[in-house]
């Protein structure tokens, strides 16, 4: 299953995309197995300088630290490959981070968690290619069309994120119980008019934007279903959990082996967004409507008040990278209960493609 993509002008050799996940999931090894099997390697700014000494006193300087140790670490991995980071627009000090990316060498930023409008300027004219994540066709509309009048630019990617996905999702609880537990509504049919949108603008501007299908593709028959839609590549994060190369701790991968399809649930993160995750002893407590006491406020998201919320974000996150379980929450795509084994980087890209990489 080969499909040729170019993502600015990086030639891509495999269609694969590894989503990023943090806290701490996707870093330098993960992102860089996935760039030295032709893939597209993705690590997560998200909190990355947790494991730094003065993560807790000294945040924001030990976030771009990791930035750029964790970058490097990718680039010894695959020294020609695509390697990229995923920053969220809801994080405090994006502007920053998005810096420190292009200064660091990045071939690409893929931005979610909120509308990317002002991504190019803060990029401003650098080589890094770049990409929004969206979930509908109206916000990709608005994207391209503020980009196109403001910046005279276009996405070098555009990637749509399902509702089958893991991690903070771009829907509304309605528009997930429509989809996925009522199935009223196919998301299939959104997919067609995002990537006729975007193609519309691409034709008009006489370039190609190709555009990464995420949520949910977890086998080849996903794949082969993602590429019939019309996406030129796809992206991949629940399956790499579960692989020798992945950041996290043996017991986070555990977890996803372990889990039952009825322990996949959709929760409502700190933040107001809704999440998919693994139902642990800790999402029970939070369930229940148990405050659980959190460090100091690490100031990860912008609107986060941390007077108000039941739970820090940031912490549950780091005891999920470190293998707290029990501590943790588990963030995982709505597949994740598939995962039977721990598997090589190269063992799921060629799963996923139906052939053996070269």
């Amino acid at each position: 299953m080969e499909k040729e993509l170019w993502i600015g002008k990086r030639r891509v050799e495999k269609p694969v995309l590894q989503g990023g996940m943090g806290v701490g999931i996707s870093l330098g090894n993960l992102a860089g197995s996935v760039a030295a099997n032709g893939g597209v390697g993705i690590i997560s700014a998200a909190q990355i300088g947790f494991r730094e000494p003065d993560f807790d006193t000294n945040t924001e300087e030990a976030n771009v630290r990791a930035m750029h140790s964790e970058y490097a670490k990718a680039r010894k991995f695959a020294p020609k490959g695509v390697i990229g980071f995923n920053i969220m627009v809801a994080m405090r000090h994006y502007e920053r981070y998005v810096k420190e990316a292009v200064q660091a060498g990045a071939d690409l930023i893929v931005s979610g968690a909120g509308l990317p409008m002002d991504l190019p300027a803060i990029a401003g004219k650098a080589k890094t290619a770049l990409a929004p994540i969206v979930s509908s066709e109206r916000s990709a509309r608005l994207i391209l069309k503020y980009w196109e009048k403001k910046y005279r630019r276009l996405p070098d990617l555009v990637v749509i994120e399902g509702p089958q996905a893991g991690g903070h999702l771009g829907f509304s609880p309605e528009q997930l119980a429509e989809y996925v537990q009522e199935k009223k509504k196919n998301f299939d049919e959104e997919v067609t008019r995002i990537i006729t949108t975007v193609k519309e603008f691409a034709q008009k501007a006489k370039i190609s934007i190709p555009v990464a299908l995420a949520g949910g593709i977890d086998s080849r028959e996903a794949a082969c279903h993602a590429f019939a839609l019309g996406a030129d590549a796809i992206q991949v994060a629940t399956r790499f959990v579960t692989t020798e190369e992945c950041d996290a701790d043996i017991r986070y991968k555990q977890a996803y082996i372990q889990a039952k399809e009825t322990d996949i649930v959709i929760t409502k993160s700190p933040v107001g967004m809704p999440g998919r995750a693994i139902l642990n002893s800790f999402l029970k407590k939070v369930q229940n409507g148990e405050q659980i006491p959190h460090s100091k406020c690490h100031g990860c998201l912008k609107n986060c008040k941390p007077s108000e919320i039941p739970y820090c974000i940031t912490d549950a996150l780091i005891h999920a990278a470190k293998g707290e379980t029990d501590q943790a929450l588990l963030f995982c795509g709505a597949n994740a209960w598939k995962a039977q084994k721990i598997q090589t980087v190269r063992e799921v890209m060629e799963e996923m493609l139906g052939d053996k990489l070269e």
